[in-house]
């Protein structure tokens, strides 16, 4: 397709990136599109609860459990009960705007969602996520005496920060599926149902060669060891890994966007150090042109059978023009679609535009990494980031059919910018996520365990539903869609978890405890009993069992994360406990 130039004052104008939503699941959470215009320091993706009602009885249409259904927490009296119960603040609600963090960062406001009824709602569908910023951000957050803001934390990429061990895929698919059930440990009456996707790994002699272009924010936002200094650390990783086969490309931006070194060799390795050595920040962010720069050089040196990817590295502090959308994320959109993928990495703090980096990754097929030290910036760009960019599966899309005579309620834990409508999982034409060689994607739904009711409204149109009475032992039906990296029509997987796979996994019981960390520090409504002692007591009990290695060293540091956290909260719970008083 040959791409169609606008002119240049629309491009700048279309910083804004408070990036277009993904279709949500009709059938779980309506999400309403925040109003483009000013940019905002908290963007809104609020649940819109159907009032709708039938004959007049007042009952809700939508699925989603009346809150009632779900326990309150009472008033705490002493610092220990209050510590017990984790109450530092109250849960954002729907329809407010989530509190705007203290330290000027930008998060987007996204809504947990409540259990939704399988006979009204029995699809969850959405598009895989691999990014993990939110982890990173969080342990930036912590390691500096700080809780993070409830909005800075996305369940699903503290879930995918960790590796987990799945068998080698074999077979004709380029991805498995696994699922694994066991117990909520937040809440005795629940299970947790987890569904992983493992990639298929390639080895060195199948990895193509790479067309990078870096695009550099050098404007005044990015002074500060954490933001410039570090990020050229990142990059000069990164350019160790580079050979004859790959070229480079450094595009810079402040005021106005500038080429820093045209298309080099890989193996020209003193070249790339020199220009990215000579970086320095200063001036206005003028993103939207140094984007358009980037493409041009991508598409120079655009090769069919090699990685096109530029890298764009920023604060997300996007600060000239006037703010629209459409444009940038058209231009973004459409090169994606020739084949030329967008990575974001972030850096710093005070003004970190974390929701428009992670939208804007999103449209360009690619994924949205925050990087907090150089330890971070070694793992997400020379451990972790060839792997990715090996597209093996895309679009891969998740649908989950719940059984309503096994299943009385479920939610998924997060996912709320990847979920989808339930006709989107059979539509080739809606984006969703790529998987990258040997990537391993994972999910959690939180299942209620029961016989779903008779719908409780009286209906019109379909009088006396009724589960189907035939497969009373499956609890759920998962099932995959993706395409080849060539493109054509989706193939389809599935997998059926029955009631009797109730034996816990190790990776289970990994990633609950990492979902309870993540409920404790957003506060959530659905937290129940967790608590951080239960926590750090069950990731040193998996520990034991660990074979070693830089794995089982994230994992410990984990451990350390949550022990700051519970000071954190101990801390914050004295300090408001002696203001009422």
């Amino acid at each position: 397709m040959t791409l169609t130039h606008k002119p240049a004052v629309l491009l700048i104008s279309a910083i804004a990136l408070v990036a277009c939503q993904h279709h949500q699941d009709h059938q779980a959470e309506h999400y309403k599109r925040p109003v483009v215009g000013e940019v905002r320091t908290t963007e809104v993706i609020q649940t819109e609860a159907d009032d709708q009602s039938a004959s007049g009885s007042g009952k809700r249409l939508t699925g989603e459990l009346r809150p009632e259904a779900i326990a309150v927490a009472p008033k705490a009296s002493s610092p220990a009960q209050l510590r017990a119960m984790s109450y530092a603040r109250p849960s954002v609600m729907p329809g407010s705007v989530g509190a705007v963090s203290p330290s000027g960062d930008q998060y987007e406001t996204l809504y947990e969602g409540g259990y939704r009824d399988p006979l009204l709602s029995p699809l969850s569908t959405f598009g895989l996520d691999v990014d993990t910023a939110s982890y990173s951000n969080m342990r930036r957050h912590i390691q500096s005496g700080q809780l993070p803001p409830a909005d800075a934390l996305r369940l699903e990429e503290l879930l995918n920060y960790f590796d987990y061990p799945l068998p080698t895929v074999s077979g004709e698919h380029p991805v498995a599926l696994h699922t694994s059930l066991g117990a909520a440990p937040w809440d005795s009456t629940k299970k947790l149902a987890m569904v992983q996707v493992k990639a298929r790994d390639l080895d060195d002699r199948q990895a193509r060669p790479n067309r990078f272009v870096f695009l550099v924010d050098t404007s005044g936002s990015m002074r500060g060891e954490d933001r410039l200094p570090l990020l050229k650390k990142a990059f000069l990783a990164l350019t160790e890994r580079l050979d004859a086969d790959d070229r480079v490309a450094i595009v810079t931006y402040a005021g106005s966007a500038g080429v820093a070194l045209p298309a080099v060799s890989g193996k020209d390795k003193t070249a790339i150090y020199r220009a990215l050595q000579s970086l320095e920040s200063g001036g206005s962010t003028a993103g939207a042109q140094g984007i358009l720069t980037a493409y041009q050089l991508a598409r120079a040196q655009f090769d069919p059978n090699a990685n096109n990817r530029v890298i764009l590295a920023t604060d997300g502090d996007f600060n000239v023009g006037p703010r629209r959308t459409g444009d940038l994320v058209e231009l973004i959109e459409q090169h994606r679609d020739q084949g030329i993928y967008l990575t974001v990495l972030g850096f710093g703090h005070g003004n970190l535009g974390d929701g428009r980096m992670n939208r804007i990754a999103g449209h360009g097929d690619g994924n949205y990494y925050y990087i907090d030290s150089e330890l971070e910036a070694r793992r997400v760009l020379v451990d972790k980031l060839q792997r990715s960019l090996t597209t093996v599966a895309k679009d891969v899309k998740i649908q989950v059919e719940f059984n309503p005579r096994q299943v009385a309620a479920y939610r998924l834990l997060g996912y709320q910018t990847r979920r989808l409508a339930a006709e989107d999982f059979k539509d080739d034409r809606k984006d969703a996520g790529d998987l990258g060689a040997g990537q391993v994607v994972t999910a959690l739904y939180e299942i209620q365990p029961g016989q779903a009711g008779e719908v409780a409204t009286a209906l019109r149109y379909q009088q006396g539903r009724r589960a189907n009475t035939g497969r009373s032992d499956e609890l759920m039906w998962v099932k995959l869609r993706y395409r080849s990296p060539a493109g054509g029509t989706s193939r389809e997987i599935s997998s059926v978890l029955k009631e009797g796979d109730s034996q816990e996994s190790d990776n289970l019981r990994w990633a609950a405890t990492v979902a309870e960390l993540g409920l404790l520090l957003k506060d959530s409504e659905f937290r129940g009993q967790a608590s951080y002692s239960g926590v750090i007591r069950r990731a040193e009990a998996l520990l034991e069992n660990s074979r070693g290695g830089a794995e089982d060293d994230l994992r410990r540091e984990f451990v350390g994360l949550a022990r700051q956290a519970d000071l954190l909260w101990q801390r914050r719970a004295d300090s408001a406990l002696s203001v009422r008083r």
